[in-house]
């Protein structure tokens, strides 16, 4: 049964209402406008059922004004009513572009100012959404996951606060760890992963890739990123290696133990074009040791595929980097803010998430199993084979993503 029938036979759960925060705004309208288009093409047998009124519509976002005062203080209004509504809750705590004035200063907004605007719009709701559900993309203080000295467990707090204000489900994308979940175990949690998305902007990039064991090798920069490295490289049908950080744990530096080295372990790379996975780039230093590394190794190209492209040093390494011809490109995800310098680097590719995030919120509205959305492999699979033989890609339809 294809996955149009299966949404056609599946009653809403409740009618469909999405808050998009300002800091998030472009890619919450794109994902307004793919719900509408899907729904208003679908022949629902409920369609036009009294009981799922409003199952069509012109607009699911709700209009809301998160308002400050002077003294920095502030609060949320809601400009209609989500009684009985299935609320989904868009929102980007990396997004620093966005301001607020206080005592007469402009401040920057931090990922705390986003979280507590977050729980001002769930206090607004008051509990009178049939649900809740949080679409958070990068994990708040997803960083902060683990206790390994005498520190704060801000991820697992932040978790068990949503739960506590009523939140049924917390969506995310590449979470740093997904075992954070364990903080609150009646809350719902969904941690998605970008790879359809990665192969096929690659794809899209390059007309001249073998997708083979011979000619591809999928790389983890780091112990934390085998996992996905290894997901890739078995449905890609390539082998996979990693680095790990060696660490001086005699030194503390802003935190944490400097990097000494990375350590490669795995197969040559020697002519082979390679595929880094991770979940963020961060400021970058890791990550560019990492391409310097491969090309010194003899890699033939090297292709950059993270989650969260945050870049919070600046553009200025990774510039420097690709002139020297460490890496070839990097493919990040608009789930985020990205820097407006970042889009017009010749070496950047984006991979569109808007249509996939529309189809996981479709998903969760009807309540169907999210296994073909969260684990996309014979769709990779079936991308790769059209690719390998040459064949004509359709241009990406919701289906397909």
């Amino acid at each position: 049964m294809s996955e149009r029938d299966i949404l056609a036979e599946h009653r809403a759960v409740a009618p469909l209402k999405i808050a998009v925060m300002e800091n998030i705004k472009g890619l919450g309208d794109m994902v307004n406008h793919y719900l509408v288009e899907y729904r208003q093409d679908r022949n629902h047998q409920h369609k036009e059922s009294p009981i799922f009124k409003g199952y069509t519509a012109d607009n699911y976002e709700i209009e809301f004004s998160l308002v400050r005062f002077g003294t920095g203080e502030g609060k949320c209004i809601l400009d209609e009513s989500v009684r009985g509504s299935d609320l989904y809750i868009l929102g980007d705590v990396t997004n620093y572009s966005l301001t607020y004035q206080m005592n007469g200063f402009t401040n920057h907004m931090s990922p705390d100012d986003h979280y507590q605007d977050l729980k001002r719009i769930i206090a607004a709701v008051g509990g009178k959404a049939h649900r809740v559900t949080v679409v958070m993309p990068f994990l708040y203080e997803s960083r902060q996951h683990k206790r390994s000295a005498r520190e704060s467990l801000d991820c697992a707090m932040m978790i068990g606060e949503l739960a506590d204000m009523g939140v049924t489900n917390v969506m995310t994308f590449d979470a740093h760890d997904p075992s954070v979940q364990a903080a609150s175990q009646l809350c719902g949690f969904d941690n998605f992963s970008a790879f359809y998305q990665f192969i096929r902007s690659l794809l899209d990039t390059e007309d001249d890739l073998i997708i083979d064991k011979d000619h591809v090798v999928i790389i983890s920069p780091d112990e934390g990123a085998l996992n996905r490295a290894i997901y890739f490289a078995t449905v890609l049908g390539v082998d996979t290696g990693m680095f790990y950080k060696r660490r001086d744990y005699a030194h503390i530096v802003n935190g944490k133990n400097p990097i000494v080295a990375h350590e490669f372990l795995g197969d040559s790379v020697d002519g082979k074009d390679v595929i880094v996975v991770d979940d963020m780039i961060s400021s970058g230093g890791s990550m560019l040791d990492t391409a310097k590394q491969l090309k010194n190794m003899n890699a033939r190209r090297v292709y950059i595929c993270c989650t969260f492209g945050l870049f919070t040093d600046g553009m200025d390494a990774f510039d420097e980097a690709y002139e020297k011809g460490y890496f070839d490109k990097v493919i990040t995800t608009n789930l985020h803010y990205r820097r407006p310098e970042l889009l017009s680097r010749p070496y950047y590719v984006e991979a569109d998430m808007s249509k996939f995030l529309a189809q996981i919120i479709d998903y969760s509205n009807h309540d169907i199993s999210m296994d073909n959305v969260r684990t996309p492999t014979e769709k990779i699979r079936q991308i790769l084979a059209r690719y390998n033989n040459r064949e004509d890609i359709p241009v990406a339809n919701y289906h397909d993503e």
